[in-house]
């Protein structure tokens, strides 16, 4: 290594999001000559080595995942798991410290990269590593939830407190739901392994690391990134949109197909991630929203809770109805390449970071439909600060959505006609157009590997 270049770790959440965010920024540094050692669980490794482009600077170090009572065998992510068993998985993360410890002895990076894993810091500290909170959810996130106005360590967070956002919140559309609030507080206050909440674990990584990095741009976000800085008295680093290289691998054929046969700008995409489950009752609103806007539609979803297949699972005669124009597919999608696709004009996502990253920069029109976490503010950000996409309008004390709402915001993208349509698709192409700027996401990778090397010498 030249006096240049550092070495960073990489711990990730092993949550498929985190991990490909991770994977992501790791390009950006290797591209500019930084070696990577990236912990990563043992047979995940094969699933996302695609996406590592710089194989001779970028190493997988594989992660055995301790034994925890509960966890299922051979359960890796949390794509293997339901949601109530993720604190099992959080509980062998902390078990990999002394296998992790001895790692960083023997690497001897100059600095690592965590999120979840809230003993790093200190662990860092002592070896004399740099330790950086790489943060996968937003800045305006981080500041409504865990902002120190909100006194964490005095009370825990309840649903009325997460209504509104803390006092000198910069003004913005981000409010919650009763039913949003009363689901975070929940989330937040639970313990999440070996009896440590999710907050208190998101404290300790936030106040304990040497700056906080997120990806996102200043001009998209700067004031709730100088609302952190300010409250929490803590270096904030932007690494800028970190957009997904392009793919080195072809759609498959029978998406090429099946796309190519419908008008340029006219399908509906559908796909809610690797997590994402909705109850039988929405499963099926949200698939009769489609049907009743008679677009053609591709739907990538998990199946509904208790139902095996999505087949089983569709609503009666739906197969018929929606013959020759709707797909309703229950395994993993290419979800780049068919954004990216000239028969897709809309996206229904929940809302996760990596998916409205992946969508920015296409030309599909976003229609929002959160289901859990950092994704109701993320919706808040698209559909009122930036006002880039439409949220399917859901009942506020329950979150219950009807097929006649989504059929609405599908239709208010998609109307030529449609007021709201044309504010939506006039700024959609404004924030392509920042995001595919050239040179804009080098310069703030640039800066932010030259903030490093000055926290390096300090």
């Amino acid at each position: 290594m030249s006096v240049n270049t550092f070495h960073v770790a990489m711990y990730p959440w092993f949550a498929l999001g985190h991990i490909t965010s991770y994977l992501h920024i790791s390009n950006k540094l290797a591209e500019r000559g930084h070696l990577i050692s990236f912990f990563m669980p043992r047979n995940t490794i094969p699933k996302l080595e695609h996406f590592n482009l710089h194989p001779g600077l970028i190493s997988f170090i594989p992660i055995s995942i301790p034994r925890v009572e509960g966890l299922p065998m051979n359960s890796e992510t949390t794509a293997d798991l339901p949601y109530s068993l993720h604190s099992l998985l959080m509980t062998a993360m902390d078990l990999t410290q002394p296998v992790i410890e001895v790692s960083l002895r023997e690497l001897k990076p100059h600095m690592v990269f965590y999120d979840f894993t809230h003993w790093l810091p200190a662990l860092a500290c002592r070896l004399g590593i740099k330790a950086l909170h790489y943060c996968t959810i937003s800045p305006a996130t981080v500041g409504y939830l865990i902002s120190p106005e909100r006194k964490l360590n005095e009370k825990p967070l309840t649903e009325a407190d997460l209504i509104n956002p803390p006092p000198n919140f910069p003004p913005s559309a981000i409010k919650l739901q009763p039913h949003e609030a009363r689901g975070l507080s929940n989330i937040t206050t639970n313990d999440y392994g070996r009896g440590i909440s999710f907050m208190e674990r998101q404290l300790i990584s936030l106040t304990s690391s040497d700056a906080v990095i997120f990806k996102t741009c200043r001009e998209m976000e700067g004031p709730y990134c100088d609302y952190l800085e300010n409250q929490m008295r803590k270096l904030v680093l932007l690494a800028g949109p970190v957009l997904p290289d392009p793919p080195t691998w072809t759609l498959e054929e029978k998406w090429v197909t099946w796309l190519g046969s419908f008008k340029s700008k006219s399908v509906i995409f559908c796909a809610f991630g690797s997590e994402c489950i909705l109850k039988s009752n929405q499963f099926h609103e949200l698939l009769l929203g489609f049907e009743l806007t008679g677009m053609p539609f591709l739907a990538a979803l998990k199946p509904p809770i208790g139902g095996k297949t999505v087949e089983s699972t569709l609503p009666e005669g739906f197969n018929d109805r929606t013959k020759g124009r709707g797909v309703v597919h229950g395994d993993w999608v290419q979800q780049q390449l068919i954004l990216n696709h000239p028969s897709v004009g809309c996206f229904v996502t929940h809302c996760g970071s990596g998916s409205l990253t992946e969508a920015m920069v296409n030309e599909c029109q976003l229609v929002l439909l959160p289901h859990a976490g950092d994704q109701f503010i993320n919706a808040r950000i698209m559909s009122g600060d930036l006002k880039v996409g439409v949220e399917v309008e859901k009942s506020e004390e329950d979150g219950v959505f009807t097929k006649e709402a989504v059929c609405n915001a599908v239709r208010a993208v998609m109307d030529n006609d449609s007021e709201v349509g044309q504010v939506v698709r006039a700024n959609r192409v404004k924030w392509r157009e920042f995001l595919l700027t050239k040179g804009l996401e080098n310069s703030y990778v640039d800066y932010l590997v030259q903030k490093l090397h000055r926290m390096l010498k300090s």
